[in-house]
């Protein structure tokens, strides 16, 4: 089973994958954030700060990363996200700005103003998500995609709002229509995610789920958190 946890900004997607790893014995794929790319990308700079070509490597770079990942786990993976993920993250910028925090007044369904760097941006990421998406058809058997529950992390160094994740999730879920990948929402907390997902693909369990999301939560301690800026400092 090649699995992919879906969802936008904040839903759980990262402690999610996780958990079910550790549930189901199915290996986690691994690429690195786009916050930790960014100090060797765009060193000094912010995600907000960054131009559209700045943009465009980093989301590549993580596309790559994905791509060798799930190539060595061919038999069966669960990851955090897909590829879609970054695609619609440039997506989402074009229509509300390099940088989102300063558009975070816009009403839903506005955009910014197109200038010559966001038109350019934009052809980018349309081709860019067409070998994406192709890629995504061909590297995945199915995707779990969680609700938009849990409120936005505060953790001052994301140039996303809810206007972005909101944008983010109806771009993602339309695509998986798209590509007619089997597609299954679920919620509540992550105990209860874990049984629903199991019991949709008929995976056996390793270990209670609360044994799972102990482990998870050992693991998820472990991950780097420092903003851009603090790791060029370190």
């Amino acid at each position: 089973m090649r699995l992919g946890i879906s969802g936008t900004y904040s839903s759980g997607k990262t402690f999610t994958s996780m958990a079910l790893s550790h549930y189901t014995g199915l290996p986690r794929t691994k690429a690195r954030t786009m916050r930790e790319i960014l100090p060797e990308a765009a060193p000094g700079k912010t995600l907000e700060e960054c131009t559209a070509a700045e943009l465009i490597q980093m989301i590549v770079t993580r596309h790559v990363e994905r791509a060798v990942y799930e190539a060595r786990l061919a038999d069966g993976f669960v990851s955090d996200g897909s590829s879609l993920q970054e695609w619609i993250y440039g997506s989402v910028r074009v229509s509300l700005g390099l940088n989102p925090t300063a558009s975070a007044h816009l009403e839903d369904g506005e955009t910014v103003e197109k200038t010559a760097e966001l038109a350019f941006f934009e052809d980018v990421m349309t081709n860019l998500g067409n070998s994406f998406k192709k890629h995504v058809k061909g590297s995945f058997d199915a995707f779990v995609h969680l609700k938009n529950e849990l409120p936005l992390s505060a953790d001052g160094h994301r140039p996303v709002n809810d206007q972005f994740r909101r944008l983010s999730d109806t771009i993602l879920q339309q695509t998986m229509d798209e590509l007619h990948i089997p597609f299954h929402v679920v919620s509540g907390a992550v105990e209860e995610r874990l049984e629903q997902i199991a019991m949709l693909f008929g995976l056996e369990a390793k270990m209670s789920p609360a044994e799972a999301t102990r482990l998870a939560a050992e693991e998820y301690a472990q991950l780097d958190v420092r903003s851009e800026k603090e790791r060029v400092l370190a």
